[in-house]
């Protein structure tokens, strides 16, 4: 199996899209100036305590306030609290944590009540982004994530992750971290660790304790409430640290900054690899260059297509997601109906597992497949469902199907689900309606480029246009394109984007910044 990273680096936005056999498995986007990430550390303030949920919301600077449950305080927030206090009395002198000292447990049957005050300061770790109308979702319990380990400051424990199985390795794990770490850390070993030198481990550990020794200098030294004083790496590096396989074939990246960070990284934790990650540099927009935004358009929406004319309808609400399976046009087997719908749902099992990771569906996913007598056909996909969420990250939970015929899915939900309208908006009149005559698109474009030209003074730039459009221009041995060229001079560049609607179009510079030349009166 050949996996591709595709990052597509954007003014406005990052898109990260992972391919397995080119076809589009996972994809992220991410604005540029989001906050509020999975892994972001505050300083901040209690605001409101609520007895009645055991539980208090907390300013971490976001509209809505964050949420914070009595259990997520963690057993050791009591030596947190006086270690904080510690750091904050001496502005100048960092107090270490290798000295602090631990406080008894915090009872799991306490109330908020009696452990937190309004106005209070905590030092908070974001577990959940904000989702629709909820807050963050916090932690007391902070730690910080590498590719081999985890660290958790006031933890003294070693875990090793259960994947790995072998005694004797995990033996060897745990005392060679054991006899590494500094005192009042806990550390827990990843999958991936398993069969790495001491070397390699140390040195990811000296990179965890630096984040928190600068995280801890951050929060000594500000005085502004609510505060960020730890920010996850960027979301390209971030997707890289738990996603990265030896076995990936190329990460190509659009962008010379986001090119060099992630080259950095790969060299840090597998030098031998760093050569596939790729800056690309072609003309073409990069997520059509790899086939990702046919994907995207066709893979988004209400309704998903799959085998033989089979299709799923995919409908989000507030509490759940609901799936439909549906034979739709399929041609019926010789060997009868439950055939036919066996082989429907097992299609629609392999599209739906790719689905729940693309759009990175959470909470309760609720699947109606198409009716079965066999109890062994049911078995059987239910078997096949297993197998297909091996490859899900996310921590999750399948039953079998119900008397109904429904199949039950719980899913980790750590962030909103990914959603990309694949609906287009006329170019044209803006929603009103009504557009002008499609024929005239290409005097439009013309007068645009007039523009640019002679009274702007952009004599070298790209016109991206709907790929139909792009070849009615070039068309032709004197084709409209070279009539521009010969009139406006060589710097007209005609570009195909599988992105843009038919009668959209986008210019750029040659160092590829956009150039906005839409009015909503076209003259």
């Amino acid at each position: 199996m050949t996996s591709e990273v595709i990052i597509d680096v954007q003014p406005k936005d990052i898109s990260i899209a992972l391919l397995e056999d080119k076809q589009l498995v996972e994809y992220q986007n991410e604005p540029r100036s989001a906050s509020f990430a999975v892994g972001n550390i505050y300083i901040a303030k209690v605001r409101k305590l609520m007895p009645g949920l055991n539980a208090c919301f907390v300013d971490v600077g976001h509209e809505r306030d964050a949420f914070l449950h009595y259990l997520d305080l963690g057993t050791q927030y009591s030596s947190y609290e006086k270690y904080l206090k510690q750091v904050q009395s001496d502005r100048k002198r960092l107090f270490p944590i290798q000295k602090a000292t631990h406080l008894p447990d915090l009872p799991k049957d306490g109330s908020i009540q009696n452990t937190l005050k309004v106005g209070q300061e905590v030092l908070v770790q974001v577990v959940k982004e904000p989702i629709s109308t909820k807050g963050p979702r916090l932690t007391c319990e902070l730690s910080f994530a590498g590719r081999f380990m985890v660290l958790m400051p006031f933890q003294d424990k070693v875990s090793v992750s259960s994947k790995i199985k072998r005694g004797e390795e995990r033996s060897r794990l745990k005392q060679l971290v054991q006899s590494m770490k500094p005192k009042n850390f806990g550390v827990i070993v990843r999958t991936v660790a398993e069969g790495k030198r001491a070397a390699e481990l140390d040195q990811e550990l000296k990179v965890l304790l630096k984040r928190w020794e600068d995280t801890i200098t951050k929060v000594q030294k500000t005085t502004q409430r609510p505060q960020l004083v730890f920010e996850e790496q960027s979301r390209a590096v971030a997707l890289l640290r738990d996603l990265f396989n030896p076995t990936y074939d190329g990460i190509h990246i659009n962008d010379p900054e986001i090119f060099h960070q992630v080259k950095d990284y790969v060299t840090m934790i597998a030098p031998e690899k760093k050569e596939i990650v790729k800056q690309y540099t072609g003309v073409v927009p990069i997520f059509d260059n790899f086939g990702v935004t046919k994907q995207l358009k066709s893979g988004f929406g209400k309704t998903v297509n799959y085998k033989h004319g089979a299709y799923l309808i995919i409908e989000h609400t507030e509490a759940m997601h609901v799936v439909d399976v549906n034979s739709g046009t399929r041609v019926k087997k010789e060997n009868g109906q439950e055939a036919n719908a066996l082989e429907t749902n097992l299609g629609a099992a392999d599209e739906l597992a790719r689905q729940l990771r693309l759009r990175d569906m959470g909470g309760i996913i609720i699947v109606d497949f198409v009716d079965m007598n066999l109890a062994e056909d049911r078995q059987m996909l239910y078997e096949r469902m297993c197998k297909n969420m091996q490859k899900d990250r996310a921590r999750h939970n399948i039953l079998p199907l119900s008397k109904f015929g429904l199949m039950q899915i719980t899913r980790q939900r750590v962030r909103p689900v990914m959603d990309v309208n694949v609906e287009e908006d006329c170019p044209t009149c803006f929603g009103k309606g009504k557009i002008k005559s499609s024929i005239l698109f290409t005097d439009q474009l013309e007068s645009k480029i007039d523009r640019l030209v002679n009274k702007i003074g952009i004599k070298r730039f790209y016109l991206h246009v709907h790929p139909y459009v792009a070849a009615y221009i070039n068309q032709g041995v004197i084709s409209l394109k070279r009539r521009w060229q010969m009139k406006y001079g060589l710097g007209v560049k005609i570009v195909a984007s599988q992105k843009l609607a038919f009668l959209q179009y986008e210019f750029y510079d040659m160092q590829r910044q956009f150039i906005d030349m839409k009015e909503e009166i076209e003259l």
